[in-house]
């Protein structure tokens, strides 16, 4: 009679301690697959240019004006227009002839038909006359195709900017271009504001 209660005793020791160790180990390993985001690394989306960005300034030979781009960037030539890339974005300065300053009414009517049967993927954004430190300029914006990842072979879309100085005679045309969702507005800035006429 002892003998069976003492077992009885033993055995119901032991099913509350494996129960005991059974929340202990559901609880433990509930903690343990929550991943630890407190140290994780600030993660930029694609064609984020960093804050810390050097820029430098740059003139054409016969340009007649200066403008800052991202010091590092390659440089090379394209239909007349120098380009400047670094990853994902991009900066095209280029100059045309012009006897009167563009404004927006003409950009709708002469501009956005010629990006759109020139640019690929082309959808028109808007079309605005801002302040610059070199003076007014027209800036229109728009989505065009990404060029292709040469990995994946996916495309995307840039989002485009295209800036339109005027100055004796001359148009001067910055367009920048990221990726759409990048946040350039401060570098785009620095871009832009930086146009200063030599003559």
């Amino acid at each position: 009679m002892y003998k069976r209660a003492a077992l009885a005793a033993v055995a119901a020791v032991v099913v509350i301690g494996a129960a005991g160790c059974g929340a202990s180990s559901s609880s433990g390993g509930g903690q343990a697959s929550k991943p630890s985001t407190a140290n994780a690394p600030e993660v930029s989306p694609a064609g984020d240019i960093p804050d810390n960005q050097a820029y430098v300034a740059y003139a054409p030979p016969a340009g007649g004006f200066t403008v800052k781009v991202p010091e590092g960037w390659s440089r090379r030539l394209a239909g007349g227009a120098v380009v400047f890339t670094d990853k994902l974005n991009a900066i095209r300065v280029e100059t045309k002839a012009a006897k009167v300053p563009l404004t927006a009414r003409d950009a709708r009517q002469t501009e956005l038909p010629k990006l759109e049967s020139s640019v690929s993927g082309f959808r028109p954004g808007t079309v605005t006359t801002v302040a610059r430190n070199a003076g007014t300029a027209v800036r229109i914006t728009y989505l065009a195709k990404a060029k292709s990842d040469p990995v994946t072979g996916k495309t995307g879309q840039d989002a485009v900017e295209r800036y339109v100085f005027f100055h004796n005679g001359k148009d001067v045309i910055l367009t920048l271009s990221g990726p759409k969702g990048a946040d350039n507005v401060d570098p785009w800035r620095i871009v832009t504001d930086s146009v200063t006429w030599s003559r």
